[in-house]
C-alpha cells in the first residue's frame, strides 16, 4: 500500500497513520529515510561558510532533522500505544566525520543521532522493551543527487569519489543490499535486545585513520 505524505507536515503524516491502521490495524516499523542536501547549503571552491545563505541551511536542518521528529511523533504514537515497534532513522558519516562542503547537512544528521539515542532512552524507560529507536550510518552509496560529485560518466571515479575510495577499507562503494540486511535486521526479532546504537554500514570508512 502506497500512501503518500509529507515529513514536514504533521497533519499530512497523521492521515497517513489513519490510513495504514485502518488497514493494517498497527505500525511495527518506520524508517526515516526523507533528506537530502542542496547545493545552495555546501560551500565550494569558490565561496564559503560565510557566503551560504541562511534559508538554504534552514531547508537543509528542516528536512533532515525535522522530517525525522516529525515521523517519530506520529508514527511513534501509534507504537507506544501497541507497546511495540522499530524505528530505524537515518544517519550518516557526515555525522560522526568532519565532511568538506556539508556543512547544514552533516549538523542535522548530528542532530539525527544524538535524537535517536534520546528517543531510545525516552520510550524504553516509559513504553517498554518492544519499543526500539535506532539509526543506520551509511558511508558513501551512489545515488541520483552524489553521482556527479562521485563518478565521471564513463563510470570511474572524480577526483572526491577516489578520495573516499581510498579511505574506505573496503574499497568500493556501498550498493544498496547492505543498508537493506542492516534495516532488516534492525527492525526484526534478531535485535530485540539493541535500542539506542548508531550502526556504521561503510566499509570501514569511519574506522580507518587514513595511514
Amino acid at each position: 500500500m502506497a500512501a503518500p505524505g509529507d515529513v514536514l507536515n504533521p497533519t499530512s503524516l497523521e492521515d497517513v497513520r489513519r490510513s495504514l491502521l485502518a488497514r493494517f490495524g498497527q505500525i511495527d516499523i518506520l524508517v526515516n529515510a526523507a533528506g537530502g542536501n542542496t547545493p545552495a547549503a555546501t560551500v565550494t571552491e569558490s565561496s564559503s561558510f560565510f557566503d551560504l545563505a541562511p534559508a538554504a541551511m534552514r531547508d537543509v536542518l528542516e528536512l533532515n532533522l525535522m522530517g525525522t521528529v516529525l515521523p517519530c511523533q506520529v508514527f511513534g504514537r501509534a507504537m507506544a500505544q501497541q507497546r511495540s515497534g522499530a524505528i530505524v532513522n537515518v544517519s550518516s558519516m557526515a555525522a560522526r566525520r568532519a565532511l568538506s562542503r556539508v556543512v547544514a547537512y552533516s549538523a542535522a544528521k548530528a542532530g539525527i543521532e544524538n535524537l535517536t539515542r534520546w528517543l531510545a532512552v525516552e520510550l524504553v524507560r516509559r513504553y517498554g522493551e518492544g519499543l526500539r529507536v535506532n539509526a543506520i550510518a551509511p558511508g558513501f552509496f551512489l545515488g541520483e543527487q552524489n553521482r556527479p560529485l562521485l563518478v565521471q560518466p564513463d563510470g570511474s571515479p572524480t577526483a572526491r569519489g577516489r578520495a573516499i575510495i581510498d579511505h574506505t577499507p573496503a574499497g568500493r562503494f556501498g550498493v544498496p543490499g547492505d543498508l537493506v540486511a542492516t534495516a532488516v535486521w534492525l527492525c526484526g526479532p534478531g535485535a530485540a535486545f539493541v535500542t539506542g546504537v548508531v550502526v556504521a554500514v561503510d566499509g570501514g570508512f569511519d574506522a580507518f585513520s587514513g595511514v
